[in-house]
């Protein structure tokens, strides 16, 4: 079905890494939105329950991407993976 030796690539850290962040992800999807109405206080003039809903939930996925981003660049050297192709180091 597919290539056997792919199946090797995968680094066990990346796959872990990613099975963590889907994790926080699918937390933050469902569980901050479903328990969203038994939050009542306010944060900066607005109640926080709609504070979560209309931006809390996006922060959370911008610092997911960002956290993603900042491990694999880290990861990346010890693999000694050439850069991508147009990447030049400045």
């Amino acid at each position: 079905m597919g290539d056997p030796e792919a199946q090797e690539k995968h680094d066990p850290r990346v796959l872990a890494l990613k099975a963590g962040l889907l994790a926080v992800w699918a937390f933050v999807t469902f569980g901050f939105c479903f328990f969203a109405r038994d939050l009542q206080f306010m944060v900066a003039g607005w109640p926080f329950d709609y504070w979560m809903a209309a931006q809390g939930a996006v922060l959370m996925f911008i610092a997911i991407v960002a956290l993603y981003a900042a491990v694999m660049k880290r990861l990346a050297p010890e693999d000694n993976l050439p850069p991508p192709a147009g990447v030049t180091d400045a």
